[in-house]
């Protein structure tokens, strides 16, 4: 057994002390000294959230494949164990093994989301690691960062040695076989990192130099020297059936957020909806194999004791081979009695005739995801989606015995009219009255609409990067607005609306579009007890705002404004293959309300081809036959 790096009288003093004590089921231990390269996957969350996020599961799985290289895990200390760790001076340490993760050779974190940096700094402090990467030697080690936020990793940049820029499966191995190379010859710490630069899809943040105009946008961006690139290209996965897929995940000890088996379908999107930042960087859509998901599917299930599974993908519905699948997962889980969840469906009759085996015993809400409330502005986001669908879609969903209906909407799109926010209100009532329209018998009992609201976040990458967004006093007026609506409504005793928070968004604004200018914000909040900002509990919006004044931090500059065409973001040292002219392209069309087709309708010269992969190439093999 394992000695804990934490006491029993410690362990007994905190909520839920399973969170640190390691020891889950397919765990993976290795002798230390049996390997080369020790390596630390981190989520900067709470081990439910971090338990439960798919690209750490299929990396630990990989690296632990390697038999030189034994990966292990963290995640971020709630603060009652934060507290204790710093007044004890107890490091922060690895689950498997229980050791400090300052004496591990990589830490890699994951940026999932902006509202996590503050974690990433008590991340590194707790491990006792200089938060500047240029403060750290050899004794310290490499910090690494992967996820959907390295797609603009400017505001944090300066806390990471490398940001890995893509699919993780692609170049680790010759990242860490450059690190074995350069400690073998006795490099220095700088001669490794320049060597890594020049891996492609690896960032390294010191390597470059970034001059500024004096209203703050960016007027170059360029390497320090001359083997270091100066666009990094995005690493991409070309062919789904030759790549890692844990058939053996990790089963946690108290239950995750996401307590289920998840069988990843497939990567990427066609649809290309203007809002939607992982429907671009992602791109193009790659399958997996049908046969390769239904055998993996079932290993799963068999080594983890799962009741559940769940497909994931962006959109399911777009799997080619859906029926196929989820038919054999029904008749596997009637066999096994076991659940089935399918999320991102579009609500058509193969959904519903699906969702209706699957939920034969109890119908659980359907979701519904118009973002927009008119057509007008469904259209201006290229949502791909009409009311007459919807309604469609609703009137089915009650004929086959739902009740409760879940939409979800932006507030604060670009263009939109309080008429675009009233048809919010609007097109609840009418999925309320589509249920009426049932036969008294047929219905069962009152209908649940629940319109619930987020604010609109414009982020790189997306045909709404250079669109401005709203303030948070402007989102308050918005709310208040739909609420009045919502009241209106002939159906409203049948309808539940519920807002995201406008001050949260305004910060993660600032941060999605942000610039390294902002690094020492970030360390001053961190400094002033921000951590898990993420959670509503300990959000502390007014030492934020404080912080953003003090710090002459211009809201205007990084949120409200519309950004020039030509304008140099902090991104585009990045090459996601989607170009800046099609985005561009995006956003006249957006202004016009004019509808572009999905991936597979009609090609629109995204870039994407250039990847040789996925729904480009089913383009031109039929263009060919």
């Amino acid at each position: 057994m394992t000695r804990l790096a934490l006491s029993d009288e410690i362990l007994m003093s905190v909520e839920k002390p399973a969170r640190y004590i390691g020891n889950e089921i397919n765990i993976v231990r290795k002798d230390p000294d049996e390997v080369e390269i020790r390596f630390c996957m981190c989520f900067p969350d709470v081990y439910e959230i971090g338990m439960s996020h798919l690209g750490i599961q299929i990396l630990y799985d990989m690296f632990n494949q390697w038999e030189d290289t034994w990966c292990e895990r963290v995640y971020s200390p709630w603060p009652d164990l934060d507290r204790i760790m710093r007044e004890k001076k107890i490091p922060l340490f690895a689950l498997e093994s229980q050791n400090p993760i300052k004496d591990f050779d990589f830490l890699g974190i994951t940026l999932q989301y902006e509202m996590c940096y503050t974690n990433i700094l008590q991340i590194l402090d707790l491990s006792q690691i200089p938060l500047h990467a240029e403060e750290r030697t050899w004794k310290d080690p490499i910090v690494i960062g992967g996820g959907p936020c390295t797609y603009n990793p400017e505001p944090i940049a300066e806390f990471f040695d490398i940001i890995y820029i893509g699919e993780g499966e692609t170049v680790y191995r010759e990242l860490l076989d450059t690190y074995k190379t350069a400690r073998r010859d006795n490099r220095d710490r700088l001669s490794f990192l320049r060597m890594a630069a020049q891996i492609e899809g690896l960032y390294v943040p010191q390597l470059y130099d970034i001059d500024y105009y004096e209203d703050g946008r960016i007027r170059e961006m360029r390497p320090l020297y001359p083997e270091v690139p100066s666009t990094v290209k995005k690493q991409v996965v070309t062919d789904l059936a030759d790549t890692y897929y844990p058939a053996k995940p990790l089963v946690p000890y108290i239950r995750a957020t996401q307590d289920r088996v998840v069988l990843e379908i497939q990567r990427g999107c066609i649809r290309g909806c203007r809002f939607c930042q992982a429907g671009m960087i992602y791109r193009p859509i790659r399958p997996r194999e049908l046969e390769f998901l239904k055998k993996r599917a079932l290993e799963m299930l068999d080594n983890t004791g799962y009741e559940e599974i769940t497909l994931s993908s962006l959109s399911s519905s777009d799997y080619e081979e859906l029926p196929e699948l989820v038919y054999f997962l029904i008749e596997e889980c009637r066999q096994r009695k076991l659940n089935i969840a399918l999320p991102s469906l579009r609500i058509d009759s193969f959904s519903l005739d699906v969702m209706s085996k699957v939920q034969d015993v109890r119908k659980s809400s359907l979701t519904f995801a118009p973002e927009a409330g008119s057509q007008r502005m469904r259209d201006v986001i290229n949502k791909g989606l009409t009311e007459d669908a919807i309604l469609d879609g609703a009137w089915k969903a009650f004929q086959g015995g739902w009740n409760r209906v879940k939409l979800y909407f932006m507030l604060g799109l670009p263009g939109e009219t309080e008429e675009d926010i009233a048809a919010i209100a609007e097109l609840a009532d009418k999925i309320a009255a589509t249920y009426f329209e049932l036969p008294k018998e047929e219905r069962h009992g009152r209908p649940e609409i629940t319109a619930s609201t987020s604010f609109f976040v414009p982020k790189p990458f997306t045909p709404f990067q250079w669109a401005p967004m709203g303030t948070a006093e402007y989102f308050e007026s918005r709310r208040r607005f739909l609420t009045g609506k919502v009241k209106e409504q002939i159906n409203q005793r049948s309808i539940r609306y519920i807002c995201h928070d406008a001050i949260t968004s305004e910060l993660e604004g600032i941060f999605a579009r942000g610039d390294r200018q902002l690094a020492h914000v970030i360390e001053k909040a961190y400094r002033r007890g921000c951590i898990f900002d993420a959670w509503t509990d300990y959000f502390q919006p007014d030492v934020w705002n404080a912080l953003l004044d003090e710090c002459g931090v211009d809201r205007d500059f990084y949120n409200y404004r519309e950004r020039e065409k030509e304008e140099i973001f902090p991104w585009d040292f990045i090459d996601i293959g989607v170009s800046k002219e099609f985005m561009w392209r995006e956003y006249e069309k957006a202004k016009r309300g004019e509808v572009t087709p999905n991936c597979r309708a009609k090609c629109s010269g995204c870039g994407a081809a250039r990847f040789g992969t996925g729904v480009c190439m089913e383009q031109r093999e039929g263009d060919a036959g």
